[in-house]
Protein backbone atom coordinates (compact mmCIF):
# COMPACT_ATOMS: atom_id res chain seq x y z
CA UNK A 1 0.00 0.00 0.00
CA UNK A 2 1.41 3.40 -0.97
CA UNK A 3 2.00 6.05 1.65
CA UNK A 4 -0.59 8.36 0.04
CA UNK A 5 -3.32 5.73 0.17
CA UNK A 6 -2.42 4.88 3.78
CA UNK A 7 -2.77 8.53 4.77
CA UNK A 8 -6.09 8.73 2.90
CA UNK A 9 -7.52 5.75 4.81
CA UNK A 10 -6.21 7.19 8.08
CA UNK A 11 -7.86 10.53 7.28
CA UNK A 12 -11.16 8.83 6.45
CA UNK A 13 -11.01 6.78 9.67
CA UNK A 14 -10.19 9.76 11.87
CA UNK A 15 -12.90 11.83 10.18
CA UNK A 16 -15.45 9.05 10.75
CA UNK A 17 -14.53 8.74 14.43
CA UNK A 18 -14.70 12.51 14.97
CA UNK A 19 -18.01 12.68 13.11
CA UNK A 20 -19.44 9.95 15.36
CA UNK A 21 -18.20 11.67 18.52
CA UNK A 22 -19.53 15.02 17.31
CA UNK A 23 -22.96 13.46 16.71
CA UNK A 24 -22.99 11.95 20.21
CA UNK A 25 -22.12 15.37 21.67
CA UNK A 26 -24.90 17.13 19.75
CA UNK A 27 -27.44 14.30 20.08
CA UNK A 28 -29.03 15.46 23.41
CA UNK A 29 -29.81 18.82 21.78
CA UNK A 30 -31.16 17.60 18.43
CA UNK A 31 -34.79 18.26 19.40
CA UNK A 32 -34.36 21.95 20.38
CA UNK A 33 -32.06 22.47 17.38
CA UNK A 34 -34.67 20.98 15.05
CA UNK A 35 -37.38 23.19 16.54
CA UNK A 36 -35.04 26.17 16.25
CA UNK A 37 -34.55 25.49 12.53
CA UNK A 38 -38.30 25.28 11.94
CA UNK A 39 -39.07 28.40 13.99
CA UNK A 40 -36.24 30.30 12.30
CA UNK A 41 -37.74 29.56 8.90
CA UNK A 42 -41.20 30.60 10.12
CA UNK A 43 -40.09 33.88 11.73
CA UNK A 44 -37.24 34.86 9.41
CA UNK A 45 -39.51 37.21 7.41
CA UNK A 46 -40.22 39.07 10.67
CA UNK A 47 -36.48 39.28 11.38
CA UNK A 48 -35.84 40.58 7.85
CA UNK A 49 -38.54 43.23 8.36
CA UNK A 50 -37.01 44.36 11.68
CA UNK A 51 -33.56 44.69 10.07
CA UNK A 52 -34.99 47.36 7.78
CA UNK A 53 -35.17 49.65 10.79
CA UNK A 54 -32.45 48.19 13.03
CA UNK A 55 -29.12 47.53 11.35
CA UNK A 56 -27.56 45.75 14.32
CA UNK A 57 -28.30 42.09 13.62
CA UNK A 58 -27.93 41.02 17.24
CA UNK A 59 -30.57 43.47 18.45
CA UNK A 60 -32.91 42.59 15.57
CA UNK A 61 -32.52 38.89 16.38
CA UNK A 62 -33.19 39.57 20.08
CA UNK A 63 -36.38 41.52 19.31
CA UNK A 64 -37.55 38.69 17.07
CA UNK A 65 -37.01 36.23 19.93
CA UNK A 66 -39.07 38.45 22.24
CA UNK A 67 -41.95 38.28 19.78
CA UNK A 68 -41.52 34.50 19.42
CA UNK A 69 -41.47 34.03 23.20
CA UNK A 70 -44.62 36.13 23.66
CA UNK A 71 -46.44 34.28 20.89
CA UNK A 72 -45.48 30.87 22.27
CA UNK A 73 -45.62 31.43 26.04
CA UNK A 74 -48.92 33.34 26.13
CA UNK A 75 -51.26 31.27 23.92
CA UNK A 76 -49.52 27.96 24.59
CA UNK A 77 -49.70 28.42 28.36
CA UNK A 78 -53.44 29.06 28.03
CA UNK A 79 -53.72 26.10 25.68
CA UNK A 80 -51.83 23.71 27.96
CA UNK A 81 -53.76 24.73 31.08
CA UNK A 82 -57.10 24.24 29.34
CA UNK A 83 -55.92 20.98 27.80
CA UNK A 84 -54.96 19.68 31.23
CA UNK A 85 -58.37 20.60 32.63
CA UNK A 86 -60.28 19.13 29.69
CA UNK A 87 -58.25 15.91 29.67
CA UNK A 88 -58.90 15.53 33.39
CA UNK A 89 -62.64 16.05 32.85
CA UNK A 90 -62.57 13.65 29.90
CA UNK A 91 -60.96 10.91 31.99
CA UNK A 92 -63.44 11.52 34.84
CA UNK A 93 -66.37 11.30 32.42
CA UNK A 94 -64.90 8.18 30.83
CA UNK A 95 -64.61 6.40 34.16
CA UNK A 96 -67.94 7.52 35.68
CA UNK A 97 -70.35 7.77 32.74
CA UNK A 98 -68.63 6.97 29.45
CA UNK A 99 -67.92 3.28 29.91
CA UNK A 100 -71.33 2.48 31.55
CA UNK A 101 -73.11 4.31 28.71
CA UNK A 102 -71.11 2.38 26.12
CA UNK A 103 -71.92 -0.90 27.88
CA UNK A 104 -75.62 -0.02 27.86
CA UNK A 105 -75.57 0.95 24.20
CA UNK A 106 -73.67 -2.21 23.23
CA UNK A 107 -76.39 -4.34 24.88
CA UNK A 108 -79.23 -2.87 22.83
CA UNK A 109 -81.20 -5.10 20.48
CA UNK A 110 -79.66 -3.65 17.31
CA UNK A 111 -76.08 -4.15 18.48
CA UNK A 112 -76.81 -7.68 19.65
CA UNK A 113 -78.37 -8.47 16.27
CA UNK A 114 -75.33 -7.00 14.50
CA UNK A 115 -73.05 -9.07 16.72
CA UNK A 116 -74.88 -12.29 15.83
CA UNK A 117 -74.69 -11.51 12.11
CA UNK A 118 -70.97 -10.79 12.34
CA UNK A 119 -70.44 -14.03 14.24
CA UNK A 120 -72.19 -15.98 11.49
CA UNK A 121 -70.50 -14.12 8.64
CA UNK A 122 -67.03 -14.57 10.12
CA UNK A 123 -67.74 -18.12 11.32
CA UNK A 124 -66.72 -17.30 14.89
CA UNK A 125 -67.66 -19.34 17.94
CA UNK A 126 -67.68 -16.34 20.26
CA UNK A 127 -67.84 -12.58 19.66
CA UNK A 128 -68.38 -10.10 22.48
CA UNK A 129 -68.43 -6.59 20.98
CA UNK A 130 -69.33 -5.02 24.33
CA UNK A 131 -66.24 -6.43 26.01
CA UNK A 132 -64.02 -5.49 23.07
CA UNK A 133 -65.23 -1.87 22.95
CA UNK A 134 -65.06 -1.44 26.73
CA UNK A 135 -61.53 -2.81 26.79
CA UNK A 136 -60.48 -0.50 23.95
CA UNK A 137 -61.98 2.56 25.69
CA UNK A 138 -60.34 1.64 28.99
CA UNK A 139 -56.98 1.29 27.27
CA UNK A 140 -57.52 4.68 25.62
CA UNK A 141 -58.13 6.28 29.00
CA UNK A 142 -55.05 4.64 30.50
CA UNK A 143 -52.95 5.70 27.52
CA UNK A 144 -54.11 9.32 27.79
CA UNK A 145 -53.48 9.32 31.55
CA UNK A 146 -50.02 7.82 31.05
CA UNK A 147 -49.10 10.41 28.43
CA UNK A 148 -50.37 13.28 30.59
CA UNK A 149 -48.41 12.00 33.58
CA UNK A 150 -45.27 11.71 31.46
CA UNK A 151 -45.84 15.21 30.07
CA UNK A 152 -46.17 16.71 33.55
CA UNK A 153 -43.00 14.94 34.63
CA UNK A 154 -41.16 16.38 31.61
CA UNK A 155 -42.16 20.01 32.22
CA UNK A 156 -38.64 20.90 33.36
CA UNK A 157 -37.18 19.26 30.26
CA UNK A 158 -39.62 21.17 28.02
CA UNK A 159 -38.64 24.49 29.62
CA UNK A 160 -34.93 23.75 29.23
CA UNK A 161 -35.38 22.70 25.59
CA UNK A 162 -37.37 25.89 24.97
CA UNK A 163 -34.50 27.99 26.32
CA UNK A 164 -32.01 26.07 24.15
CA UNK A 165 -34.29 26.59 21.15
CA UNK A 166 -34.36 30.36 21.69
CA UNK A 167 -30.57 30.39 22.14
CA UNK A 168 -30.07 28.50 18.88
CA UNK A 169 -32.62 30.70 17.10
CA UNK A 170 -30.70 33.83 18.07
CA UNK A 171 -27.62 32.75 16.14
CA UNK A 172 -29.57 31.14 13.30
CA UNK A 173 -31.39 34.40 12.65
CA UNK A 174 -28.27 36.52 12.98
CA UNK A 175 -25.81 34.30 11.10
CA UNK A 176 -28.18 32.08 9.11
CA UNK A 177 -27.47 33.34 5.55
CA UNK A 178 -23.71 33.13 6.03
CA UNK A 179 -23.97 29.67 7.56
CA UNK A 180 -26.14 28.42 4.69
CA UNK A 181 -23.66 29.88 2.19
CA UNK A 182 -20.77 28.04 3.88
CA UNK A 183 -22.71 24.78 3.74
CA UNK A 184 -23.23 25.39 0.03
CA UNK A 185 -19.48 25.60 -0.48
CA UNK A 186 -19.13 21.98 0.66
CA UNK A 187 -21.83 20.59 -1.63
CA UNK A 188 -20.33 18.70 -4.60
CA UNK A 189 -22.62 20.40 -7.13
CA UNK A 190 -22.22 23.09 -9.75
CA UNK A 191 -23.47 26.60 -9.04
CA UNK A 192 -26.45 25.99 -11.32
CA UNK A 193 -27.32 22.81 -9.42
CA UNK A 194 -26.89 24.53 -6.07
CA UNK A 195 -29.26 27.29 -7.17
CA UNK A 196 -31.77 24.71 -8.31
CA UNK A 197 -31.51 22.82 -5.02
CA UNK A 198 -31.92 26.08 -3.08
CA UNK A 199 -35.00 27.01 -5.12
CA UNK A 200 -36.59 23.59 -4.64
CA UNK A 201 -35.86 23.64 -0.92
CA UNK A 202 -37.30 27.13 -0.59
CA UNK A 203 -40.47 25.99 -2.36
CA UNK A 204 -40.74 22.91 -0.16
CA UNK A 205 -40.18 24.93 3.01
CA UNK A 206 -42.93 27.37 2.06
CA UNK A 207 -45.24 24.51 1.03
CA UNK A 208 -44.55 22.41 4.12
CA UNK A 209 -44.07 24.95 6.88
CA UNK A 210 -46.03 28.01 5.82
CA UNK A 211 -48.71 26.06 3.97
CA UNK A 212 -49.01 23.39 6.66
CA UNK A 213 -48.58 25.45 9.82
CA UNK A 214 -50.75 28.40 8.78
CA UNK A 215 -53.59 26.14 7.62
CA UNK A 216 -53.23 24.01 10.77
CA UNK A 217 -53.50 27.00 13.12
CA UNK A 218 -56.48 28.49 11.28
CA UNK A 219 -58.35 25.18 11.12
CA UNK A 220 -57.63 24.52 14.79
CA UNK A 221 -58.96 27.94 15.82
CA UNK A 222 -62.07 27.62 13.62
CA UNK A 223 -62.70 24.11 14.91
CA UNK A 224 -62.29 25.13 18.54
CA UNK A 225 -64.64 28.11 18.15
CA UNK A 226 -67.22 25.92 16.38
CA UNK A 227 -67.14 23.27 19.10
CA UNK A 228 -67.38 25.97 21.77
CA UNK A 229 -70.40 27.67 20.17
CA UNK A 230 -72.13 24.30 19.74
CA UNK A 231 -71.77 23.74 23.47
CA UNK A 232 -69.57 20.67 23.11
CA UNK A 233 -67.22 19.70 25.89
CA UNK A 234 -63.45 20.14 25.59
CA UNK A 235 -63.37 22.69 22.71
CA UNK A 236 -59.66 23.38 23.28
CA UNK A 237 -58.85 19.66 23.14
CA UNK A 238 -60.94 19.18 19.99
CA UNK A 239 -59.47 22.31 18.39
CA UNK A 240 -55.94 21.12 19.11
CA UNK A 241 -56.76 17.72 17.65
CA UNK A 242 -58.17 19.47 14.55
CA UNK A 243 -54.94 21.45 14.12
CA UNK A 244 -52.82 18.29 14.38
CA UNK A 245 -55.05 16.26 12.06
CA UNK A 246 -54.89 19.00 9.41
CA UNK A 247 -51.33 17.85 8.67
CA UNK A 248 -52.64 14.44 7.57
CA UNK A 249 -53.43 14.57 3.83
CA UNK A 250 -56.82 13.33 2.57
CA UNK A 251 -58.25 12.93 6.12
CA UNK A 252 -57.37 16.33 7.55
CA UNK A 253 -59.72 18.20 9.90
CA UNK A 254 -62.55 15.82 8.99
CA UNK A 255 -60.79 13.24 11.15
CA UNK A 256 -62.00 15.25 14.17
CA UNK A 257 -65.27 16.94 13.24
CA UNK A 258 -66.49 13.84 11.37
CA UNK A 259 -66.64 11.59 14.47
CA UNK A 260 -68.11 14.49 16.47
CA UNK A 261 -70.83 14.78 13.80
CA UNK A 262 -71.61 11.08 14.19
CA UNK A 263 -71.76 11.56 17.98
CA UNK A 264 -74.28 14.40 17.61
CA UNK A 265 -76.44 12.28 15.30
CA UNK A 266 -76.36 9.34 17.73
CA UNK A 267 -77.38 11.71 20.55
CA UNK A 268 -80.23 12.98 18.29
CA UNK A 269 -78.89 16.56 18.36
CA UNK A 270 -79.84 17.01 14.73
CA UNK A 271 -79.71 20.83 14.59
CA UNK A 272 -76.16 20.91 15.99
CA UNK A 273 -75.22 18.06 13.64
CA UNK A 274 -76.49 20.02 10.61
CA UNK A 275 -74.63 23.16 11.72
CA UNK A 276 -71.41 21.21 12.29
CA UNK A 277 -71.77 19.50 8.91
CA UNK A 278 -72.05 22.77 7.01
CA UNK A 279 -69.39 24.60 9.04
CA UNK A 280 -67.03 21.63 8.84
CA UNK A 281 -67.55 21.06 5.13
CA UNK A 282 -67.69 24.62 3.82
CA UNK A 283 -65.53 26.53 6.33
CA UNK A 284 -63.10 24.38 8.33
CA UNK A 285 -62.16 21.89 5.62
CA UNK A 286 -62.34 24.47 2.83
CA UNK A 287 -59.53 26.46 4.46
CA UNK A 288 -57.15 23.76 3.26
CA UNK A 289 -58.61 23.83 -0.27
CA UNK A 290 -58.49 27.61 -0.67
CA UNK A 291 -55.64 28.93 1.48
CA UNK A 292 -52.97 26.30 0.85
CA UNK A 293 -53.09 26.65 -2.98
CA UNK A 294 -52.66 30.42 -2.55
CA UNK A 295 -49.59 29.95 -0.34
CA UNK A 296 -47.88 27.32 -2.52
CA UNK A 297 -49.13 28.59 -5.88
CA UNK A 298 -46.61 27.80 -8.63
CA UNK A 299 -44.23 26.05 -6.26
CA UNK A 300 -42.91 22.50 -6.15
CA UNK A 301 -45.34 20.04 -4.57
CA UNK A 302 -44.96 16.43 -3.48
CA UNK A 303 -47.57 13.78 -4.28
CA UNK A 304 -50.31 13.52 -1.63
CA UNK A 305 -49.53 9.86 -0.93
CA UNK A 306 -45.87 10.66 -0.28
CA UNK A 307 -46.80 13.53 2.03
CA UNK A 308 -49.17 11.23 3.92
CA UNK A 309 -46.52 8.62 4.69
CA UNK A 310 -43.78 11.21 5.30
CA UNK A 311 -45.96 12.88 7.95
CA UNK A 312 -46.76 9.59 9.70
CA UNK A 313 -43.17 8.38 9.44
CA UNK A 314 -41.88 11.74 10.65
CA UNK A 315 -44.16 11.60 13.67
CA UNK A 316 -42.88 8.14 14.55
CA UNK A 317 -39.21 8.95 14.04
CA UNK A 318 -38.91 12.61 15.14
CA UNK A 319 -41.91 12.98 17.43
CA UNK A 320 -44.27 15.97 17.12
CA UNK A 321 -41.81 17.98 15.07
CA UNK A 322 -41.94 15.17 12.51
CA UNK A 323 -45.13 16.80 11.22
CA UNK A 324 -42.81 19.30 9.54
CA UNK A 325 -39.46 17.53 9.40
CA UNK A 326 -40.84 14.35 7.81
CA UNK A 327 -42.02 15.98 4.56
CA UNK A 328 -39.02 18.33 4.60
CA UNK A 329 -36.47 15.50 4.73
CA UNK A 330 -38.27 13.62 1.95
CA UNK A 331 -38.35 16.83 -0.09
CA UNK A 332 -34.59 17.27 0.33
CA UNK A 333 -34.01 13.67 -0.74
CA UNK A 334 -36.16 14.12 -3.84
CA UNK A 335 -34.36 17.36 -4.71
CA UNK A 336 -30.93 15.70 -4.49
CA UNK A 337 -32.13 12.73 -6.56
CA UNK A 338 -33.43 15.17 -9.20
CA UNK A 339 -30.01 16.79 -9.40
CA UNK A 340 -28.28 13.46 -9.93
CA UNK A 341 -30.88 12.46 -12.50
CA UNK A 342 -30.27 15.60 -14.52
CA UNK A 343 -26.48 15.50 -14.47
CA UNK A 344 -25.28 15.98 -18.04
CA UNK A 345 -22.21 14.55 -19.69
CA UNK A 346 -20.39 13.82 -16.45
CA UNK A 347 -20.19 17.49 -15.49
CA UNK A 348 -20.36 16.53 -11.85
CA UNK A 349 -19.32 19.25 -9.52
CA UNK A 350 -18.11 21.65 -12.19
CA UNK A 351 -18.89 25.29 -11.49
Amino acid sequence: MSTGRFYLFMLIGITGILAYLSFQIIRPFLTPIAWAIVMTVVFYPLYAYITRFIRWKGLASGLTLVVVALIIIGPFTYLLVNLAVEIRDFLHYLNTKGIPQIDGWMKTERVILLQERLKEALNLKELDLSSMVSTAVTRLGRSVLSNVTTGVANVASVVINFVFMLFAMFFMLKDGPGFVARIGDYLPFSDRQKDRLATQMKDMVISTIYGGVVVSVIQGILGGITFLLLGLGAPVLLGTATAIMSFIPALGAFGVWGPVLVYLIVKKLYLKAIILFFVGTFIISMVDNFLKPVIISGRTRMPTLLIFFSVLGGLRFFGLIGLVLGPLVIAMFISVIEIFRNLEGGRYGKP
